[in-house]
């Protein structure tokens, strides 16, 4: 571990503001903004400039590499299974770490049912299609259950109580709470295996608090930053995000269904995978992969059961 006060300008006081605003790692500070460092630890946009530049040196971070070096480092990337065989094809694999997954989907789509699954899975054996580590689930909307983990828990082979004490849950209470608790989810990070953060829901704060086109702009600039924390989780932890987001009615059809997510191009932009949801005939749901860098669109269908998401 480098010594933070190796950094031109990082003195004792300084080096203890970084620490407790949660830079206490060259790659936390290599991967931050000036202005964001800045406020954090109040000081100026040059010096925290400097500051970040050497951090990158140090880290190496931040140059060209070749695509066969990008190769090997995207081999670190593993899958979290959904517990369907054909959800998981479609997503080549099952959720993918380093990146943010998208679910979104009216009510009763099967988005909460899903985030429960992978709170369970993410305990799983490599092996059974897990990343053997624990979860974080942001609640904004009162949805998190844990007579439903127990369920789903049990079904799995692993007992109700044990998982849920590997879950950590917080109740967002607005926007900025919601934020916030990306901050908090980075610090338990380094004292427990987090391999999943969930945000359920993603908008639903940002959509009541900012009404309006006035609004729109300053809501649009908050969720692109609280996306961008939630991506550099992803990647300083080797963790899936997953997120879900509500629909509103647009006049333009969409996929037969005249509803699109919240959020527009700041959450297309930033999630890698976005993933349509809808009930079908028979309890039966689809998901319908809309967006992705390197997989083709496509649908799957999947059943939520007693024991949970199955085929």
């Amino acid at each position: 571990m480098v010594d933070l006060e190796e950094l031109p300008g990082v003195g004792p006081a300084i080096a203890k503001k970084l620490e407790e605003a949660g830079y206490d790692d060259l790659m936390a500070i290599a991967v931050a903004s000036p202005s964001e460092l800045a406020e954090a630890i109040d000081i100026g946009e040059g010096t925290a400039l400097k500051i970040i530049q050497a951090a990158r040196e140090k880290a190496d971070v931040g140059g060209f590499e070749t695509g066969d070096v990008l190769l090997e480092r995207m081999k670190e990337r593993k899958h979290l299974t959904t517990g369907s065989k054909s959800f998981d094809e479609l997503l080549g694999g099952g959720f993918e770490t380093q990146a943010i997954t998208e679910l979104f989907g009216e009510f009763g789509s099967g988005k909460t049912q899903i985030a429960h699954q992978l709170c369970v899975n993410v305990q799983l054996d490599e092996s059974e299609g897990g990343l053997e580590g624990e979860a974080i689930f942001i609640d904004t909307e009162n949805t998190f259950r844990p007579e439903r983990i127990i369920q789903m828990a049990e079904s799995v082979g692993i007992d109700g109580k044990d998982a849920l004490k590997k879950i950590h849950v917080a109740n967002a209470f607005n926007s900025n709470h919601q934020m916030m608790l990306v901050d908090k989810a980075i610090e338990l990070a380094k004292e427990r295996a987090i391999r999943l953060l969930v945000v359920d829901s993603l908008t639903g704060h940002f959509r009541a608090e900012y009404v309006g086109r006035g609004a729109l702009a300053e809501r649009q600039q908050k969720l692109n930053k609280h996306m961008h924390m939630l991506l550099k989780f992803a990647r300083l932890y080797n963790a899936v995000i997953c997120v879900t987001n509500q629909v509103a009615a647009r006049p333009d059809v969409y996929f037969g269904d005249p509803t699109q997510p919240i959020g527009g191009h700041i959450v297309g932009h930033t999630a890698m995978f976005r993933i349509y949801l809808r009930k079908s005939k028979g309890g039966k749901r689809i998901a319908r992969l809309i967006d992705s860098p390197h997989l083709p669109e496509g649908e799957a269908v999947f059943t939520v059961k007693e024991e949970g998401i199955r085929d």
